[in-house]
């Protein structure tokens, strides 16, 4: 899942990605071993440094929709001998983008781009099962669409975790923070990892596994000069903040004024909420572009995330997929569902009746501008200082000042947690051309490509929702995982697989 984002949080609330209850399983030695499960019942508090010499097939880190695909995938695959998997959540229970489920948002895929349908359409795990399962199937088929509500899918992963966790094979609130070497075989090549996690409690926990898998999704990022004020968060923390800011706010009774910062989905569905949310308060969006965008979802342009394409896009050369991706990216970033931007110029439109003139109006797009420098007012503001998008159209001394009480920065993720995590097993990478440690390169089957020979073929590290460079715009995406995650498993214990 989501780490914490790299900025200070609002004021007065904790780095929090889930406004859920802790796990009654938060604990790592509360759940299986071998394959047993002690019921969730509360065990004695591990030591300090609590770490078992057991290896397991496979420890996942993450259990976020890329982990759970692999957790089905596995359940799926009927294999002869079941692996013993393992996997750590940093999170108190399962949450899938908690911070952004707003109300009436949508999703922006087809709920057959489930976890299982374009694997198995088979399997129990499918979102049409989920349905039926929860009674509800008829109902959802009246309603004529294949866009479920945001929180009806989040409420599908739920009931496919649920299944996970009944089992043992998952363990909440625990945050991983290394992988190291664990044993070798007389050739000196690793055969084992240890996977070493921190619980809520502050307590290390290592487990050993012959396969680590890394899909813990993106850091959220502030621009930097937005950092470290108060009352600047990510659009990751929106829905887990703004009731507390409604709460705070009513008691003082004065008219609020936001600032959303980026153009893609998530900061027009925050402008559109706050909009709504509060009738009173001036909420402006700050884009770097003309307009806002629409995002094209025509058939042939969705092609484009079909899972068969992977092939072709990691054979490109690097410079013609680098030129690809940037063609297609215009497909996924920066860009609004069609429907949200009519109902936003809708609404801006209606302004017009009663107010002609737009400086004057409550909710305002300010296009073509970037946020030069942001400081903190006396009481806690934040005094934004804007300049043209376009360097060589600015002007000494034509910077515009915007004083807020509140701003969200919907300004995309990084995803290169796996870097610190695998700090320890570096040296395993092959050497560059300047003599330098190479980057986290992986194979087509998302293999970490260590140095030849220094890792037994029977072990590795695979990384998971960070090789959009090789792998394409997909990577990052729901619509690829149910095939991604059953490509893995085939890859780790499939009859092809060295065991």
């Amino acid at each position: 899942m989501t780490p914490s984002a790299i900025t200070t949080p609002l004021e007065g609330h904790e780095h929090d990605t889930t406004n859920g209850n802790s796990s009654l399983n938060r604990q790592l030695n509360e759940i299986y071993l071998n394959g047993c499960t002690n019921g969730h019942t509360a065990s004695a508090m591990p030591s300090s440094s609590s770490s078992s010499d057991e290896v397991l097939d496979l420890v996942c880190v993450g259990f976020g929709p890329a982990s759970l695909a692999i957790a089905i995938a596995l359940h799926d695959a009927n294999l002869t001998q079941v692996p013993n998997a393992l996997f750590l959540e940093k999170q108190h229970q399962f949450a899938w983008h908690a911070g952004m489920q707003l109300p009436g948002a949508k999703m922006q895929i087809s709920f057959l781009k489930d976890l299982a349908t374009p694997r198995d359409p088979r399997s129990k795990f499918t979102f049409l099962n989920y349905l039926f399962d929860q009674g509800r199937l008829n109902q959802f088929i009246n309603l004529g669409t294949f866009l479920p509500s945001r929180l009806e899918y989040e409420d599908y992963l739920r009931w496919c975790a649920a299944h996970f966790e009944r089992d043992g094979k998952v363990s909440y609130g625990m945050a991983v923070e290394s992988v190291n070497v664990a044993e070798k075989n007389s050739q000196g090549q690793v055969t084992s990892w240890d996977v070493t996690a921190r619980s809520e409690s502050g307590h290390l926990v290592t487990r050993r596994a012959r396969h680590v898998v890394i899909a813990v999704g993106g850091r959220p990022v502030v621009p930097p000069n937005m950092q470290g004020l108060k009352h600047v968060a990510h659009s990751s923390q929106f829905a887990n903040t703004i009731g507390r800011i409604q709460e705070r706010e009513r008691e003082a009774g004065r008219k609020l004024r936001f600032a959303v910062v980026g153009s893609g989905q998530s900061a027009a569905e925050i402008f559109n909420d706050l909009w709504s949310r509060f009738p009173d308060a001036s909420v402006k969006l700050i884009i770097k572009g003309a307009s806002l965008r629409p995002s094209d979802d025509s058939p042939f342009v969705n092609e484009i995330f079909d899972p068969d394409r992977v092939d072709g896009i990691y054979t490109q050369a690097p410079d013609e997929r680098k030129a690809a991706l940037a063609l297609d990216r215009g497909t996924n970033y920066g860009v609004v569902r069609l429907s949200l931007l009519e109902h936003i110029y809708e609404q801006l439109y209606m302004q017009r009746l009663t107010t002609p003139s737009e400086s004057q109006w409550r909710a305002r797009i300010i296009p073509n501008r970037t946020v030069m420098s942001a400081t903190q007012t006396s009481n806690s503001g934040v005094l934004l200082r804007l300049a043209d998008s376009i360097e060589s159209k600015r002007v000494p001394g034509g910077e515009e000042e915007l004083e807020v009480d509140y701003v969200f920065t919907a300004t995309g993720y990084v995803r290169n947690a796996h870097e610190d995590m695998l700090s320890e097993v570096r040296d395993l990478l092959p050497s560059d051309d300047a003599g330098g440690k190479g980057m986290w390169d992986v194979g087509r089957d998302y293999r970490v490509k260590f140095q030849e020979g220094l890792v037994d073929r029977r072990a590795a590290v695979w990384l998971q929702g960070c090789n959009e460079k090789t792998h394409g715009l997909s990577d990052t995406l729901l619509s690829i995982l149910s095939i991604r995650g059953g490509e893995l498993v085939e890859s780790m214990f499939g009859q092809g697989a060295e065991l």
